[in-house]
């Protein structure tokens, strides 16, 4: 069982078009969306959830009316300014540190679990796909990934599926870092543009800071020809492996509309790029 996961350093790249394309060619795939913070995998993979579970993502303070003696030393110590006058904490204010359970004289705070989403188990036309909904503000975003990418695992190994195909967050933030754990290799997905670029640099980076073998492809390259070439530059530089260019395609708009992948929605270009991409992927990947 290999993992393979898709990342992009920036939003917009096509990550999620990419990811879902390889679902439906790969053979044998569990999916994971990671992307927790704002998941659109489902968009077009349509699953069916059979499975729910909540996400508990942290901590906030509790105060008990009937032992709390009003004494004050909470408050002052609380530096986040959660807790109100009325000795009623603000659960959006309290950060979860715990500091006034162990200052308060009588032990009239305790600790409760925080629900910050939940996570899911599907089945799409593809195979098992496990994917997660953070809530809006919530934090520890990369927990959740990590929980994610923990169950997808444990379908792959259990049905014997070949392929866990990741569809990870964007930037290079906590959920990034969970999403590349594990990982057999990770698809960088970049435009033809400097600001996609630098942003790829940086993820690149982090890829290679946990030992992660990485590859690039260059989306919508027709887009700035110029560009592009200089993206290939840098890879060559960088002795980072190039697997191809995809251009700018209206059917994409076409199969992101339909709720379809881009090889299930045409026989055109955008389909034989994107499988040419994965055919070099998964020559050099196979399980």
């Amino acid at each position: 069982m290999k993992q393979l996961v898709v990342i992009s350093g920036k939003g917009g790249t096509g990550k999620t078009i990419l990811a879902a394309s390889f679902a439906a060619l790969s053979h044998n795939p569990v999916m994971a969306d990671c992307d927790v913070d704002a998941a659109d995998l489902h968009l077009l993979l349509q699953p069916t959830v059979i499975d729910r579970h909540q996400f508990s993502g942290g901590r906030y303070a509790s105060v008990d009316e009937t032992l709390c003696s009003r004494c004050g030393e909470c408050r002052v110590r609380c530096r986040f300014d959660a807790i109100g006058e009325d000795f009623v904490v603000d659960p959006v204010s309290c950060e979860g540190c715990a500091f006034c359970h162990f200052v308060c004289p009588v032990k009239a705070i305790e600790m409760r679990e925080r629900t910050s989403g939940e996570w899911f188990v599907s089945e799409t036309r593809f195979g098992p796909m496990v994917h997660a909904q953070l809530g809006i503000a919530e934090e520890n975003s990369g927990k959740l990934v990590s929980v994610v990418k923990r169950r997808a695992k444990e379908i792959a190994e259990s049905q014997k599926r070949d392929w866990v195909i990741v569809d990870g967050a964007p930037g290079i933030g906590c959920p990034v870092i969970a999403s590349l754990s594990g990982a057999d290799c990770a698809l960088v997905v970049t435009e033809p543009t400097l600001s996609s670029l630098h942003d790829a640099d940086r993820v690149i980076g982090v890829a290679r800071h946990f030992n992660v073998p990485v590859k690039l492809v260059i989306n919508k390259y027709d887009l700035n020809l110029e560009m592009a070439a200089e993206v290939e530059a840098y890879c060559k530089i960088g002795n980072i492996p190039f697997v191809g260019r995809i251009g700018f395609h209206e059917s994409v708009v076409g199969a992101a509309v339909e709720g379809k992948t881009i090889v299930e929605h045409s026989n055109g270009r955008a389909r034989l790029e994107v499988e040419a991409v994965w055919s070099t992927l998964e020559k050099e990947q196979r399980p």
